[in-house]
């Protein structure tokens, strides 16, 4: 059997679809697996341990005529049995019918009078189950399992490494991800300044790390200027990054990638949500912690409540 998802969206969002992914490999353990994602989410799949061949397409961009042919020519030749769509467009929709695939699943809206089977998409729960639920037609019975991401050896070897540079491998660490590319998202450098005195304050052996990435350097230069006893980790791939959150006591952390593989990897992490709509990004579990500002914005979030909650 051969199966394909076409998943749009960022990283995140394809974490997010790894329950899925996981079912339908525990379903069809012999099945060949294949996505096609947006470029710039392709290297989520370096931590997922059930799909195959990942290909790039971008859902987004505006496409000439020939690159959706050649995006139908190459779904056509591999000849799959199976389609599970996760956006709702009408020309892709079009496309998959295009492409012959005898079963093809999405959800109701634009583009469902394409598919075989559809689904009404249950927007007031977890995300994960939301697409979990596009496996209804293949009656895969099972409840969609917890997420969870596949460290490679070289990654694990790393994050040993990195935590003696670091001087955390026997006392633990609390861990700092900021960087977010949503003003919305964004949590003030004062804020965060405050949130790490005074739990140097209460725990002064206990280190705090910063993740930087090409993303929040001048952040990370601004909050060693005024917390110069932060460590800070570099790394170049996602699955460094993962192992090193998973070695973390605990992970405080604004809406971005990298919120989900702390889920992935279940480390003790606060979240720092805009809205309420943002708490259905993650599941129901003792070990993830959401704040959620009331006025839709993360900045609005106070440090006192962000300390009240690390603490507690």
């Amino acid at each position: 059997m051969r199966i394909v998802a076409l998943v749009p969206g960022s990283i995140d969002n394809q974490i997010l679809f790894f329950p899925t992914l996981d079912s339908l490999q525990r379903q069809y353990p012999q099945a060949q697996i294949d996505v096609f994602v947006q470029p710039q989410s392709k290297v989520a799949y370096q931590v997922s341990k059930s799909v195959n061949d990942v290909f790039a397409f971008d859902y987004q961009d505006r496409n000439s005529l020939a690159d959706w042919g050649n995006f139908v020519g190459m779904i056509r030749d591999r000849e799959y049995d199976i389609a599970i769509i996760v956006g709702q467009s009408w020309f892709v929709g079009l496309l998959m019918w295009l492409t012959g695939i005898p079963t093809r699943i999405g959800y109701q809206g634009p583009g469902s009078v394409f598919f075989t089977h559809l689904i009404t998409p249950n927007l007031s729960q977890y995300m994960a189950l939301t697409y979990h639920d596009l496996l209804q037609p293949l009656n895969i019975q099972a409840p969609c399992p917890e997420l969870a991401i596949n460290l490679p050896k070289s990654a694990i070897e790393w994050g040993q490494l990195e935590q003696k540079r670091l001087g955390t491998n026997e006392s633990g660490f609390i861990l700092i991800n900021a960087s977010t590319t949503n003003m919305d998202n964004n949590y003030p450098v004062e804020n965060w300044q405050q949130i790490i005195k005074k739990c140097q304050e209460k725990q002064p052996d206990l280190p705090i790390v910063v993740i930087k990435d090409g993303k929040n350097e001048e952040f990370v230069r601004s909050l060693l200027e005024h917390c110069p006893q932060i460590k800070v980790t570099f790394a170049d791939n996602i699955g460094k990054i993962a192992a090193i959150i998973a070695a973390a006591s605990l992970m405080v952390s604004v809406e971005n990638d990298l919120l989900q593989l702390a889920v992935g990897v279940q480390t003790y992490t606060i979240a720092l949500l805009a809205s309420p709509a943002s708490e259905k990004i993650l599941p129901t579990s003792e070990k993830i912690l959401a704040i959620t500002s009331p006025t839709g914005k993360t900045l609005d979030i106070s440090p006192a409540t962000v300390l009240e909650k690390i603490w507690g």
